[in-house]
């Protein structure tokens, strides 16, 4: 067993990027309630995550979908090198898992190229949600990743389309 979870973490580490490592990391080594702890505390971070007066952005996608309780902005920016930074406002009514989710991935995939996070595969999340939340909650904590993903697709996609002649 030792064995496969060692191969498991090698594994992981050439997918997720090293902060969201991290975290996934964290999680794994915490018991069911300090974990449901850390999430609530990172559901508490989410604001600071929020678009700040003046930032501009390369991409912005608000909208209200069926799978969430209320509107959920994403903004992406594109540095140097196509390292991708994000900022997401959620609306009041977004629910704590949702919070926590949104903070937990604007800073592990921080600084990660746009490249890298469309290939982050979403198995890291029940490590970090743990399997009873997943169960109750399956929609919720795959939803800011997937509109992160989305964002980050049609950016390169309009890139691309850019340099097309």
């Amino acid at each position: 067993m030792e064995n496969g979870s060692k191969n498991s973490e090698l594994e992981a580490e050439i997918f997720y990027p090293k902060g969201l490592q991290s975290i996934v990391n964290l999680f794994g080594s915490l018991p069911e309630q300090e974990r449901r702890d850390a999430l609530v505390s990172y559901a508490d971070q989410a604001r600071k995550w929020e678009p700040k007066e003046g930032e501009t952005f390369n991409l912005e996608d608000i909208r209200k979908d069926e799978e969430c309780t209320d509107t959920v902005g994403v903004f992406l920016k594109v540095g140097d090198q196509e390292r991708a930074t994000f900022r997401v406002m959620l609306g009041p009514q977004v629910q704590t898992l949702t919070r926590a989710m949104t903070a937990i991935l604007c800073r592990g995939l921080e600084h990660s190229t746009v490249t890298e996070i469309l290939k982050v595969p979403s198995d890291f999340v029940p490590k970090i949600v743990g399997g009873e939340l997943i169960r109750l909650r399956s929609q919720t904590v795959y939803y800011v990743l997937t509109r992160m993903k989305g964002i980050c697709k049609v950016y390169l996609d309009r890139r691309r389309a850019a340099f097309t002649p």
